[in-house]
């Protein structure tokens, strides 16, 4: 079978097992409808009760206590059903050991994923009404998951600060279809758009979905992938400079911070240390079993969320020109996550209260997000899919955008011409 041949079976394949779509949601706010009067910042927190702003050390802690004693739980029951030692490949024991294991890692990321929340509220002051408590619960929790707590809790509140934000953003901001390797006539000049040419679409939004949710937040963290266009300076990044999360010197951060950011590195130094002692006295399988398995688990989640809740090809970017705090916070999408919203505390369900207003704490955002729901109104977004064919929908519509200014919306290596290569194959 020749290489077009190959190509067009293995579609053929991904087509078949991929999700059915339903009907496409699309946001139906228009930020170019000079009708459409937005309200204030004021206004929108105006239309909430008083009391879902009102926070709780004690509440916080129980749902640390709830989280620990699930993940200990489970813990126990693996440790009782399978031990770490792999048997021979070839025979059903191995199958028996692969799948309990397995189930382990989704089941204790996705457990740890409402550890990660927790420490993400810390960090937003919404845990508890003091923020030396928040930052020592937050500092534990998120620095033994090889979370830079204090470089993560300040760029996270740019985020918030610049959602979709295109050049001061920070996390998921757009590439430019040039950056993504688009001539001006739609030539195929380098990697990223080469290899959507020679793969295909489904298979490039296989990649889109690994290159995320896999390797997308080290990659984050190194900063490799996903992280602003300007420093904390306000000025533009030059070609190939790297703004990470562990040099105290990275134009990420202020001088007034870089002391804070030494002790996150130096603590995560730590930790890695520690890992790397278990692995020579236990076996380096052993702490992949226990740990490994479901810290990629939980990056899966936490990379999902932030991917899902400000992406869609319907909902806009903005340049600087065109930027406000309301129409930033409003491109947040709120979704449906089923049983996953227990366990990470609703993160994705309640997304666009917390993104106008992070100190509410989770336990009230449902309260706060039917408020805002009933104020906003057609504002208010809200996409029923759930998640898993949202996150097939953006991994195949949301890869570039055509500027840095005025308004923009996602496009899709899809809509790109062929090469007469690719069009003879």
């Amino acid at each position: 079978m020749g290489k077009g041949g190959e190509s067009s079976f293995l579609s053929t394949v991904v087509k078949a097992v991929q999700p059915a779509a339903p009907k496409e949601w699309k946001s139906s706010y228009n930020p170019l409808d000079p009708n459409v009067k937005l309200p204030t910042k004021s206004q929108v927190k105006n239309s909430i009760p008083k009391h879902c702003f009102e926070r709780s050390a004690i509440k916080g802690m129980g749902y640390v206590l709830r989280d620990t004693i699930m993940a200990a739980a489970l813990v126990y029951v693996t440790h009782q059903m399978v031990s770490t030692e792999c048997p021979s490949l070839f025979s059903l024991e191995f199958i028996y050991w692969f799948a309990v294991w397995n189930n382990y890692a989704f089941w204790m990321g996705t457990i740890l994923t409402g550890h990660w929340v927790l420490a993400h509220e810390c960090g937003h002051g919404a845990f508890s009404d003091n923020q030396t408590f928040n930052d020592c619960v937050g500092f534990i929790i998120h620095q033994a998951q090889l979370v830079p707590y204090f470089a993560w809790q300040y760029t996270h509140a740019k985020h918030h600060r610049r959602t979709n934000h295109l050049t001061d953003g920070e996390s998921h901001v757009p590439s430019t279809g040039i950056e993504n390797g688009l001539g001006p006539n739609d030539e195929r000049l380098s990697f990223y758009a080469l290899l959507h040419e020679e793969i295909g679409d489904e298979f490039f939004a296989v990649w889109q979905i690994w290159s995320h949710c896999v390797i997308g937040w080290p990659l984050y963290l190194m900063g490799l992938a996903s992280t602003g266009r300007v420093g904390y300076d306000g000025e533009l990044l030059e070609d190939g400079e790297i703004i990470d999360h562990f040099r105290p010197s990275s134009k990420m951060f202020t001088e007034k911070v870089r002391g804070k950011i030494l002790i996150s590195s130096l603590t995560e130094i730590g930790v890695l240390a520690l890992l790397f002692k278990l692995s020579i006295d236990y076996g380096f399988l052993t702490v992949a079993l226990w740990y490994t398995g479901p810290y990629m688990w939980t990056n899966f989640w936490l990379v999902l969320y932030t991917w899902l809740q400000h992406s869609d090809p319907s909902v806009p970017q903005y340049g600087p020109d065109e930027w406000t705090f309301v129409k930033g916070a409003l491109t947040t999408i709120d979704r449906p996550y089923g049983i996953f919203c227990f366990f990470h505390h609703k993160i994705g369900s309640t997304h666009v209260a917390h993104h106008f207003f992070h100190e509410i704490p989770f336990y009230n955002g449902d309260e706060a997000t039917l408020a805002l729901k009933n104020f906003l109104g057609p504002l208010y977004n809200y996409d029923p899919t759930p998640w898993y064919m949202a996150c097939w929908k953006v991994a195949k519509k949301c890869h570039y955008v055509e500027d840095i200014k005025g308004v923009q919306y996602y496009k899709s290596m899809e809509d790109v011409p062929l090469t007469k290569k690719q069009k003879k194959e």
